[in-house]
């Protein structure tokens, strides 16, 4: 079959509907994955959607294909990614997910686990081959049945979670998904909950539902500005990232969050490996030390930390961007809701949830930038930056006169940390773009910071403009 190979992502397939993504790619994903799944001995897919309009169209045509491949398939319902995720590790080993998380409004796409695993890279790429030489094979056998997870999953995570106290919340769901559980699940734990935009609505007539995004927070601030709530929890649109917001309208970024997770999670496993992604703020590694832990960075990307999370068998992962992974007391799957809830019994130990969270260490840092690119070129610039950073810096701290030497990482594109603070370009791997980060640990330090990265980037590649970033 025909299909546009740029929906193929780096963690899953995402693309515009219908015009790159359609009813007929959705069948023959599912006819490919149905194929890959028996290859590994695995009889059984659970299969869920999020709210997006285009959402039961596409399962339809998706457990068409894993039917037709031979697959007993568990249709599992509107539901957010990680209640997929928990049926595929409950009710069987393997699943997909119909979601266009928090793109715009006419995407959709498909985020995949194979045999317990998030898959990613060449074997996204494999599914694409096989559908675009139609090799995969028509098995008689297949079937379908519903089943419903929604009780299940609230009981697994009531019965995890416990608050020292009564706690009054602003949840902001933005329409999305996680509105048909998330309010629930806190007022189950005790919480009295403020719901904004809890209503599921493919069109997103609020807002749209990125909690990355600090336009999309302002509803959520206005709320706890006007009512008695001190907290606000804000979710993406399939429900797998979290946003937390103060009384007085600060963002806690995922970053500082892992901080007090961290802390929670290694007083219970003392010395475990705690995985970050490199747009991470420096002051986590440090926290997660002092804390007892093994701080470890590592690629941006949720299934590639969830496999560096496997290896090594770490209790807890996260990405600035949001996704925050429990192994310990979990499934090790990034989950809005779970990670609200663990948030909230943290904070409930104190009378004042807003000092512990405005008390965490922090920085003067830029929200993610972007430098636009053409098709393939963004690896190219990251590789040539790698080679001539060593020189290029050391010549910049060396005009300045008696500035330790930074220290260079090349794990996923360029980190440079210094003492003050610290500089990143990568490759994105969804989109034709460099993603770029600074931070400093005071505004002279991150004006230095930016100036010096930023001008290492134009010596590679003069025509860089940066811009924000749009996710």
């Amino acid at each position: 079959m025909q299909v546009n190979a740029a929906i193929f992502k780096a963690y899953d397939i995402r693309g515009i509907v219908p015009s790159t993504l359609n009813e007929s790619v959705a069948e023959g994903l599912g006819l490919a994955f149905g194929a890959a799944a028996l290859a590994q001995g695995e009889t059984t897919v659970a299969v869920g959607r999020d709210g997006r309009l285009s959402g039961p169209a596409l399962v339809q045509a998706l457990v068409r294909g894993l039917v037709a491949a031979g697959i007993e398939v568990i249709d599992v319902g509107a539901v957010t990614t990680p209640m997929l995720y928990f049926a595929a590790s409950t009710l069987c080993r393997s699943g997909i997910q119909v979601t266009g998380s928090h793109n715009p409004k006419d995407y959709n796409g498909f985020k995949m686990v194979l045999a317990s695993k998030a898959i990613y890279g060449e074997e996204i790429q494999a599914l694409r081959r096989t559908m675009e030489a139609d090799s995969a094979p028509r098995r008689a056998g297949g079937s379908v049945r519903q089943a419903d997870v929604t009780q299940a999953y609230v009981e697994r995570i009531v019965g995890d979670v416990k608050l020292a106290r009564p706690m009054k919340i602003v949840v902001d769901s933005g329409n999305g998904i996680a509105g048909a559980t998330a309010p629930g699940i806190f007022r189950a734990l005790g919480c009295e909950v403020t719901e904004l935009f809890s209503e599921v609505d493919g069109n997103f007539p609020n807002h749209h539902p990125d909690p990355s995004k600090p336009e999309n927070l302002n509803d959520l601030i206005a709320a706890l500005q006007a009512g008695d709530a001190e907290l606000g929890l804000a979710f993406d649109g399939d429900g797998d990232r979290l946003g937390i917001v103060t009384k007085d309208g600060q963002n806690i970024f995922p970053d500082r969050q892992m901080m007090l997770f961290a802390r929670d999670v290694l007083s219970r496993v003392p010395g475990g490996e705690i995985v970050f992604d490199v747009k991470c703020t420096q002051r986590l590694a440090p926290e997660i030390a002092a804390a007892g832990g093994v701080p470890v960075m590592f690629k941006t990307g949720h299934s590639l930390i969830k496999a560096r999370m496997r290896e090594t068998n770490a209790p807890l992962g996260g990405e600035m961007s949001g996704h925050i992974f429990f192994k310990e007391r979990w499934f090790g799957f990034d989950d809005g809701t779970y990670a609200g809830c663990r948030l909230l019994e943290i904070l409930s130990r104190s009378p004042d949830a807003n000092a512990v969270l405005n008390g965490l260490p922090q920085s003067h840092s830029t929200p993610e930038l972007n430098v636009a690119c053409a098709e393939g070129e963004p690896h190219r610039v990251t590789a040539e930056l790698q080679t001539a950073a060593p020189a290029f810096l050391a010549a910049r701290a060396a005009a300045r006169g008696a500035e330790a030497a930074p220290q260079i990482s090349t794990i996923d594109g360029l980190r440079v940390d210094w003492a003050d603070g610290f500089g990143l370009i990568r490759a994105s791997n969804t989109t034709p773009v460099l993603v770029l980060r600074f931070e400093g640990q005071n505004a002279e330090a991150l004006a230095r910071i930016e100036g010096d990265m930023l001008a290492l980037l134009h010596s590679v590649k003069p025509d860089a403009h940066v811009g924000s970033a749009a996710h």
